[in-house]
């Protein structure tokens, strides 16, 4: 069956009214309108002067003068080209364009109407029918053109409400009114702007940009009545205290309104803006303040140096690479041994920062015949150490590997960096070396203690550093983008345990605290942050299901696993028998761990790497435990060994 091309549709019931949709008219069409409306001008002027009582001069037939004066406007009007706008587009300039036209044509007028007085004696247009003339040609002129542009403006107004989806605006303050702005002068937008929802419940009888102020009080009420129509609610998350923002969302998700989460005015970009708004993420619900950095001693401490970072391609190694970037510094040189993350990390790096010169380099921190013709290539000045394996149940398996990474790469890194003068190394630890339960969290804490004790090492000039913090949103691996991808097939979301809790920060939290460590350390600190307090991991799933816009175990099933192998059900992130000493920043503190001498540590590591290298896994463990004095395996096949 053959379509029928471009058909013409009228229906006021479904808004759509095509009329919006048609191309600009000729231009001769628009040339022959406005000739019109300086006819119908004229024959206005002249009868405002006959109800006057004033007589036309009689020098000439009256039409003709009619005739002459729309000749020499519509000779204006095709020196200053006032046909050629799109009447529904139509601007300043273009009534700009009329208004010198016509004041053009007039002035002519005025002049040869003196230049024949000056002649014959004898004038032949009234001065002030010509002032009249020139003031109704202009408003009828000037008329014209915003009623069709108000016109079309009303019928793509009503074409877009039918498919825009209609939103309150959270808040009433300036920054509100802004992004609003945006929003209403952007057509490619989705969204249709009801109203604002005020903070207060202070009634007040103002609208802003057209559009009603709604109270808290009113709005809560409306929403327990049937809110109808309205679909969302856009969030300026910046201006809202953590506790107000868990509030608004509780409200809104209980009554299936999507919320919509504003871009930063700092970061707001008209023609960016449709990529800019989107749905609000759990992330955005889970995130603190971030934490205030000195930036002027940390860019002192990078700028025109040379900085390796190892496991560079990882979440937290290229978010270090990322930051570190815009500190200026002379060379950064990223190791990973992941081939395509790696070449990732190239790709972004280079086109974000064509500036810096950076090196990647695919290695394996566990051999050290690779490592040292790199340091001896490079002068570093500072050493990221986040090169590691972290997945408690594979590497509970594979505990050889965990000693082969997290413990001689450590043990290589650190050590080569005391060797070149390596002015600080920082390596980024976990919350699960604390009292370890697994593998993993042992493996780390050994790395903990043998990078705490080159510290003290007789001819040591390297400030070893640690950073200790919890699970980071969004890493690899991490719960969220599990969920969020068993979410999205439909469920179900599977949990270990309904019990479990876990503290949760950013990347770029994580990493910032790593930066600020490294500035600050004076070597042999294991620094902690206050990471607020633990989520409950099913509360967290919960909510992100809801954001979805699913009801938890009706639309997605929640299901539990039973805990992994060596999970535990809360993280720690200070030992028991660890004290804390304040820093200069209130968020960050020093955890004073129990530590070993270097010559205990060196032995037991290279005892435990020996091991390793054979797989003999009871025996790894068994060392790791030896040196671990507070290392319990929990749901794990080496919990005999804690007998």
């Amino acid at each position: 069956m053959k379509k029928e091309k471009n058909p013409k549709r009228f229906s006021l019931n479904d808004n759509v009214m095509d009329l919006a949709d048609l191309k600009f008219l000729p231009r001769w069409v628009i040339l022959f309108i406005d000739i019109v409306i300086i006819f119908a001008s004229l024959i206005v002027s002249h009868l405002l002067i006959v109800s006057l009582e004033v007589r036309h001069y009689r020098v000439f037939p009256l039409i003709y003068v009619f005739i002459f004066i729309m000749g020499v406007n519509v000779l204006y009007m095709q020196i200053f080209k006032t046909y050629l706008g799109v009447i529904r587009h139509s601007t300043f300039i273009d009534l700009a364009k009329i208004f010198f036209a016509n004041f053009c044509s007039v002035l002519t007028v005025v002049i040869i109407n003196y230049t024949y007085y000056l002649m014959a004696n004898e004038k032949v247009v009234l001065i002030p029918f010509l002032g009249l003339y020139f003031a109704i040609s202009c408003l009828f002129l000037f008329v014209f053109r915003l009623c069709v542009k108000g016109f079309f403006n009303i019928i793509k107004e009503n074409k877009r409400s039918s498919t825009r989806k209609k939103i309150y605006i959270l808040g009433d303050d300036d920054t509100s009114v802004s992004i609003a702005q945006v929003i209403l002068s952007n057509p490619n937008l989705p969204f249709d702007i009801q109203g604002f929802i005020s903070y207060h419940d202070k009634k007040v009888s103002i609208k802003l940009l057209d559009r009603t102020i709604i109270t808290k009080a009113n709005f809560l009420n409306d929403l327990k009545n049937g809110l109808k129509e309205v679909t969302g609610v856009l969030v300026i998350k910046e201006a809202l205290h953590k506790e107000e923002l868990d509030f608004w969302v509780n409200v809104f998700l209980e009554y299936n309104l999507k919320i919509y989460k504003a871009p930063n005015m700092q970061k707001l970009r008209n023609n960016e803006m449709i990529h800019q708004i989107n749905t609000i993420q759990i992330e955005d619900l889970l995130n603190r303040r971030q934490i205030s950095l000195d930036n002027m001693e940390i860019k002192k401490r990078h700028f025109q140096k040379t900085v390796l970072v190892t496991g560079g391609a990882g979440s937290i190694g290229r978010e270090i690479v990322r930051q570190v970037a815009l500190l200026e510094p002379l060379q950064i040189v990223i190791i990973d041994q992941s081939e395509t993350p790696l070449y990732d990390t190239e790709l972004e790096m280079k086109e974000k920062h064509p500036h810096i010169n950076f090196k990647f380099i695919l290695a394996d921190i566990s051999n050290l015949g690779r490592l040292e013709p790199i340091f001896n290539k490079y002068n570093f000045s500072m050493v990221y150490h986040a090169a590691a394996y972290k997945h408690v149940p594979i590497v509970e398996d594979n505990p050889h590997e965990a000693v082969l990474v997290n413990i001689l790469g450590t043990k290589n890194v650190a050590l080569l960096s005391c060797k070149y003068k390596v002015n600080r190394f920082v390596m980024v630890s976990t919350d699960k070396a604390v009292n370890p339960t697994n593998v993993m969290g042992a493996s780390k804490r050994v790395a903990e203690l043998f990078v705490q004790a080159l510290q003290n090492l007789d001819g040591n000039t390297t400030k070893f550093i640690t950073t200790r913090f919890g699970n980071v949103l969004g890493s690899n691996g991490s719960v969220i983008p599990l969920f969020r991808k068993q979410i999205e097939k439909g469920g179900p979301v599977t949990i270990t345990h309904p019990d479990i809790v876990r503290y949760f920060m950013t990347i770029k939290e994580a990493c910032e605290l790593v930066l600020n460590a490294g500035t600050m350390g004076q070597g042999g600190e294991i620094y902690v942050f206050d990471m607020g307090e633990p989520v409950k991991i099913v509360d967290l799933a919960k909510r992100m299901i809801k954001l979805s816009g699913f009801e938890p175990d009706i639309d997605i099933k929640i299901i539990y696993t039973g805990l992994r192998p060596g999970e535990k059900l809360y993280e720690e992130l200070l030992s028991d028998n660890a004290r804390t000493l304040p820093t200069s920043h209130e968020k960050i503190m020093i955890s004073k761990d129990p530590f070993m001498h270097y010559e205990e540590i060196d032995e037991l590591t290279e005892l435990v790497i020996d091991f390793a290298k054979k797989e003999e896994k009871q025996e790894i463990v068994r060392i790791l435990k030896s040196i671990v004095k507070e290392f319990k395996s929990n749901n794990s096949i080496y919990e005999s060994l804690d007998k």
